[in-house]
């Protein structure tokens, strides 16, 4: 894919490390590195095995300047299948030259070729640069929602306590 000069692809096996240098890169953004606990085996079982998220890469040459993770989910008022963002990172000296607005541009082309009804994500909101990029790019902020977690020890508690034990 081309949009404006600059080439998009989407990651390969043998991309893996990349991703999670990529992962890492942003992390270290939204400081959290800590909450890191990704590595290429994982990624590549369920990227490229299990088949359950897809990576698109900016490319400046043969150099990956930006990176976006993303998985389909399904609106059950729509009836039909979303793409959902689950991370969008440019390197920070390649940022202001349009590889994030064609990363977005890029899955927008995926959500309607696919015939999906929404393409979605989530932001910090501390992070009022993309805050206001978004805005720019005219989405909206779902303020009536909150998003909800269950992880960790609370999703272990969850899964024993919601099973019928005979």
């Amino acid at each position: 894919m081309i949009k404006k000069g600059n080439t998009f692809r989407f990651a390969e096996r043998k991309d893996t490390g990349t991703i999670l240098q990529f992962i890492k890169s942003l992390a270290h953004y939204e400081k959290m590195d800590d909450e890191v606990i990704a590595n290429e085996a994982l990624l590549e079982e369920w990227i490229f095995d299990k088949g359950k998220a897809e990576v698109l890469f900016a490319m400046e040459g043969d150099q990956e300047v930006g990176f976006a993770l993303f998985f389909h989910n399904f609106s059950t008022f729509l009836g039909r299948a979303g793409i959902y963002l689950e991370d969008l990172y440019v390197l920070e000296e390649y940022r202001g030259k349009g590889y994030g607005k064609g990363l977005l541009q890029c899955l927008a082309q995926i959500t309607m070729e696919r015939g999906c009804g929404r393409l979605e994500w989530s932001c910090l909101d501390w992070n009022t640069p993309s805050i206001a990029f978004y805005k720019s790019l005219g989405a909206i902020p779902m303020e009536d929602w909150t998003q909800y977690r269950l992880a960790g020890d609370a999703l272990l508690h969850m899964a024993d306590i919601s099973v019928v034990k005979n």
